[in-house]
């Protein structure tokens, strides 16, 4: 929005040409999802305090959670009006992939705020029903993909990069919608799994979206895609701008989610979060790399069908609480303990994700 501004005021002042670098605007971008969400945050717990809008602890649960009984939940609200917000203010809007993204989050962002609606304000236990949360998600996640594989224009926009491989690029064809539709969902409930723990999804969000938000710059920058033998995609540069929002809002909310957590996200905040990481990653062509740099998030999916499956096959758990982060919980390790490891694992592996940037 801002950019518009700034390109029409540029023919009376060439000062404000500046607005057209990008990393200047992702900067910015960062800034103001950061300062929006330290901003808004007060108001938004009083507010959410104020209508008891708290969350339920499971009784099966680890013991030390019963105390965060009550404490407000739906904060993801916060972090996405924040990444909304700036990603409106400081990106293209003419360029297809943010708007595609934009459409992600709000779209999945619906989907949590009335799971979490119906948990907490009507007291269903259940939320929203299994099927048809998964069948919305679906919904959304097919008209995106649908939506980019109709507009395709470039043969790299759908072909699959395999890391640390320089020439093995093969072309999905039709096959592109399937596997970005699994990747959308299926990073969206991954994300949804691990938001157990105070702080414990935020900060490999903000990890990962930093780190994609550097694939897309490379790959939308010709000589940089060139130099590191990645496909040029001109149109995702733009997405270090979304990428930037998301890194602001999420350490804007962690301000508050850090432990002891004053507000929880809810699913209006794992299941948008999950699925624009999901998205973003297709549209750079590195969904193989999101499963390393993602390394936490597919360990906590990985618990749960482990531990479901196992149960259900011999009638024995393989941990005692899944997902994994209870396990250790159980097990005696400090809430901040489990936290901070997760996040240092987290970090690991999005430095592998970085460095097959290089190593092909």
């Amino acid at each position: 929005m801002l950019v518009w501004l700034a390109e029409y005021l540029t023919q009376f002042e060439s000062g404000f040409n500046v607005f057209s670098y990008l990393t200047l605007r992702a900067i910015l971008s960062v800034l103001s999802a950061l300062m929006l969400s330290v901003w808004l945050g007060p108001w938004l717990i009083r507010r959410l305090q104020r209508l008891q809008i708290g969350q339920t602890v499971r009784d099966d649960g680890p013991q030390s959670h019963l105390s965060k009984s009550g404490t407000p939940t739906m904060g993801g609200v916060l972090i996405l009006a924040a990444i909304v917000v700036s990603s409106l203010l400081w990106a293209n809007l003419e360029n297809k992939y943010v708007l595609v993204t934009l459409f992600v989050v709000v779209g999945f962002g619906v989907i949590g705020f009335v799971d979490d609606y119906r948990k907490v304000i009507r007291k269903d236990p259940k939320g929203l029903i299994a099927k048809w949360k998964y069948f919305w998600q679906s919904v959304i996640a097919s008209c995106a993909i649908g939506f980019l594989y109709s507009t395709s224009q470039l043969t790299a926009e759908t072909a699959l990069l395999v890391p640390f491989f320089k020439e093995v690029m093969p072309q999905l064809g039709i096959l592109y919608l399937f596997l970005g539709y699994f990747v959308i969902v299926g990073t969206s409930n991954a994300v949804n799994l691990t938001d157990g723990l105070d702080g414990l999804a935020i900060m490999p969000t903000v990890m990962v979206a930093g780190a994609l938000g550097v694939f897309a710059y490379a790959s939308g920058n010709v000589n940089f895609a060139e130099y590191l033998r990645i496909p040029y995609l001109p149109l995702s540069g733009e997405l270090l701008v979304v990428c930037a929002a998301i890194v602001g809002a999420g350490l804007g909310f962690l301000w508050f989610n850090t432990y002891p957590a004053m507000v929880f996200m809810g699913d209006v905040g794992s299941l948008a979060l999950g699925a624009t990481l999901g998205v973003i990653a297709i549209l750079v062509r590195q969904e193989l790399v999101l499963f390393i740099m993602g390394g936490v998030f597919v360990m906590e999916t990985l618990s749960v069908m482990l531990q479901v499956g196992s149960y259900k096959l011999r009638g024995k758990r393989v941990f005692r609480m899944a997902p994994i982060h209870h396990h250790y919980e159980l097990k005696g390790w400090p809430e901040p303990r489990v936290i901070v490891r997760f996040w240092i694992l987290s970090l690991m592996f999005v430095l592998i994700g970085l460095a097959t940037l290089k190593l092909r």
